[in-house]
Formats: structure tokens, sequence, C-alpha cells
């Protein structure tokens, strides 16, 4: 086995553990996704040869403990205490109340949907998205006997819409930086691929919503409590940082909730701490991917995968997929679709170079494969975060990923059927 493979043994470890048992067992609950990490976290350690042990830890603390992992640990924190504090205060149920209120049942899905699409599209981040939508798509979910999981996937697919389009989404910046083309150039490429798939999703939403209905008795909208989540959108839409969008909600829900009588300080602070240890199983996952996928790439493991990506490249349509594939590899190994782009994107550019690959379409076709796959592994912060908001299991998401798979989808078609022509 080649040292490349080696290094990337760790994540085959995690896949085999967790996935693999979990299918066998018929239970994805059977092996508690937390074990599966630790372990395959210690095999990295373990086989990190060359190195002196108290080195590999340092190595795999750095990962866990980047300036990107810490700032999404204080995101889950808050949006922890946030998420719980407007549960107990009845946000939650005031929100739902109100949007079966205004929306029929057989447009949840599809209203749903277009609100994801469009809060990521003017936030340009699927973190805030998420940590704004879910926990209404759980409530209504409830609410009218539809699946959970479908619902937040429903929630966690738009939100990549405008991850993958928004000109202030940091893999945005990010890919056309890496490319030396506009911010505007790439949009006008990335709609020809971003606009079907999410028509297409809609269409889709709007089809298996027919089945849906309201519950025949809504009680009463308490307005005053809404106000929380609608302040959450709003502050959000503005371009606020995330951290202070959910301080001022935390805010909002201690307010209210002690002014209406729902909870006392003592209360509220429950609720709050309630909140954050629900968050506790999501933030150890999250460092100990972290660790190990440093631990991967410290022992080259990445290096091993661009490699090997790049030998057999040879026309224009090679040059690309070569492109896509890199970047949702590295994807897989770092869990961070900003950061894969960043370890490919000079790459990528050499490979454009090289066989004549217009810019604006390799800029296009990092950002969007990234954007498909941080939207469907298990272990990327978007889904972890969904699912700790939802309370389910990651891997129960994933098979109503239908955005990112159909954007994932379109991208590769556009490689092989040379689309749109203009830039290809």
């Amino acid at each position: 086995m080649s040292k490349g493979l080696i290094a990337l043994s760790p994540l085959l470890v995690f896949i085999g553990l967790y996935l693999v048992t979990s299918i066998i067992a018929g239970d994805f609950y059977k092996v508690p996704i937390t074990v599966a990490f630790m372990i395959s976290s210690v095999y990295a350690v373990v086989i990190s040869g060359g190195m002196p042990l108290h080195k590999r830890i340092d190595t795999f603390n750095r990962g866990a403990g980047t300036e990107n992992m810490m700032l999404m640990l204080w995101i889950f924190v808050l949006a922890g205490a946030f998420a719980n504090s407007a549960k107990v205060m009845g946000c939650i149920d005031a929100t739902v109340n109100l949007t079966l209120t205004l929306l029929p049942g057989n447009m949840l899905l599809a209203g749903l949907f277009l609100a994801a699409c469009f809060i990521s599209l003017a936030v340009g981040t699927s973190v805030g998205t998420i940590v704004a939508l879910t926990p209404i798509a759980a409530g209504i979910a409830h609410s009218t006997g539809t699946s959970v999981p479908m619902m937040t996937a429903v929630v966690v697919g738009g939100s990549f819409f405008g991850d993958n389009l928004s000109f202030i989404s940091d893999t945005t910046i990010v890919a056309t930086s890496t490319q030396g083309c506009k911010l505007s150039d790439k949009f006008r490429v990335n709609s020809y691929l971003a606009m079907p798939a999410a028509a297409i999703i809609l269409m889709l939403y709007i089809f298996m919503g027919q089945g849906m209905t309201s519950p025949q008795t809504i009680p009463d909208v308490e307005y005053i409590k809404v106000l929380p989540y609608i302040t959450v959108l709003i502050i959000a839409i503005t371009g606020m940082n995330v951290m202070a969008v959910l301080t001022i909600g935390l805010a909002l829900t201690g307010l209210i909730g002690i002014t209406s009588g729902t909870f006392d300080m003592f209360g509220w602070f429950g609720a709050m701490g309630d909140g954050i240890l629900n968050m506790g199983e999501l933030i150890i996952i999250t460092m100990m991917a972290g660790g190990m996928l440093e631990l991967i790439k410290a022992n080259g493991g990445i290096d091993y995968v661009i490699t090997t990506m790049t030998r057999h490249v040879k026309d224009k349509r090679g040059a690309e997929l070569s492109i896509a594939t890199l970047v949702t590899l590295v994807d897989i190994c770092t869990a961070n679709n900003t950061v894969a782009i960043i370890t490919v994107g000079g790459i990528a550019k050499q490979i454009a170079d090289r066989f004549g690959v217009d810019r604006r379409k390799s800029a296009s076709i990092l950002d969007t494969m990234s954007c498909c796959m941080q939207g469907i592994i298990p272990y990327g912060a978007q889904i972890l975060m969904a699912a700790g908001l939802a309370s389910l299991n990651p891997v129960s998401i994933i098979p109503y990923l239908y955005y990112p798979f159909c954007i994932g989808i379109i991208a590769i078609l556009a490689i092989i059927f040379r689309y749109p022509k203009r830039y290809s």
C-alpha cells in the first residue's frame, strides 16, 4: 500500500466503521458517530509514522482547534442556546403556526425551499440559513406529520443554493480569486447550473407537496413570540455576522420570554444551558473530524489525491473533470468547502491555463462541486448543524438532499456535454 493511501486510510476506517456497519446492522444509531470518529482519530494518530507521539497529538490538536474550527464551535454554542430558549419560550410554535396560516399545506415544501434559497443568497452562508430555518422546518414536520429528515433536508438543500451563488459567499470569493476572474462573470456561468437545478427541485417539491395538508385546527398566532425569528432573518439578510445575529436573537428570547411570563431569568438560563448541552455531541464530532483530517493532510493524503488525479489529463473535458474530482475528494478529506477550494485552487488554475479551460468555468466548477459534496457528507458542519437543531442522526438527512445531488449531476453533465457552450 502506498504512503498516500495509508495517509487516507483513517477516512476509510471511519466510513467502514460507521456507514458499512450501520448498513449491515440496518440501524444508523447502532454505532454512535462519536465512537466511529474516536476510533478513526486514534487510528490516524497511530499510523502517522515518522513523527514522535507528542508531535502527532500536537498536529491533531492543531486541526481540532483552528481559527475556523473555533469560530464554528462558538456558532454551535450560540445556535444551541438560541434554538432551545426560542423553543421553550414558544417562538418555534408561534412561527410554525404563522407559516401554516400563511401557506397552504401543498406549498409548504416549495415555500420552505424558496425561503432557504432566498435567505442563503442574501446572507451568503449556508450555516446561517440552516440556523434560522431548521427549527421551523422541524416544527412544521411535527405539526403536519411529515418526515422530519425530509423537511430538514429541504432547508439544507436550499441553503447551498445561495452558498454557491451569492456574491458575498466565501466559496464564491475564494473560487474567483484563485482562478483570476470577476465575481459577476462566475455568477453568470454558475447560474446556468444552479438555476435549472433549483427549478427542477422546486417543481419536485410542488409535486411532492400535493398530498400534504395543514392541521385542521391551527392555534392562534402569538405574534410577539414570532419576533425573535423574524428579527434573526431580517438582520441576517443585512449581512451581519452570524454570531452577532444569534446573540441578538438570544437576547430577544430572554426579553420576550420573561416579560410574557413564559419563564423567569433562571428558566431562561436553564433553557440556554440545555441547548448548549444538546450541541455537545456535535462539537465533539467537529473537533475530532478536524484533528483527523489535519493528520491526513500532514501525512500527504491530500497531496496524494491531487497528484493522482492530475496524472492522466489530456484535453479540456478531462481537465474540467479532474478539477471537479479534485475539489470533491479534497472536500471529503477536509469537510470544508472553502478550505477545499483554497487547497486545490492554485492547481486548478494551472490545469485550466494548460488546457485552455475558461477561468470562469473552472471557478464555477470549483464552487459548485465543493458545495455539492459539502451538502452530502454526514460529517460536514452544515449537516451536523441541521441534525443537531432537529435532533436527528446526520445520516438520516442524506437520502432527502435532492438539491445537492441535482446540482452535482448537472455540473458533471455540463462538463461532459460542454455546457454552457459559450464558456466551454
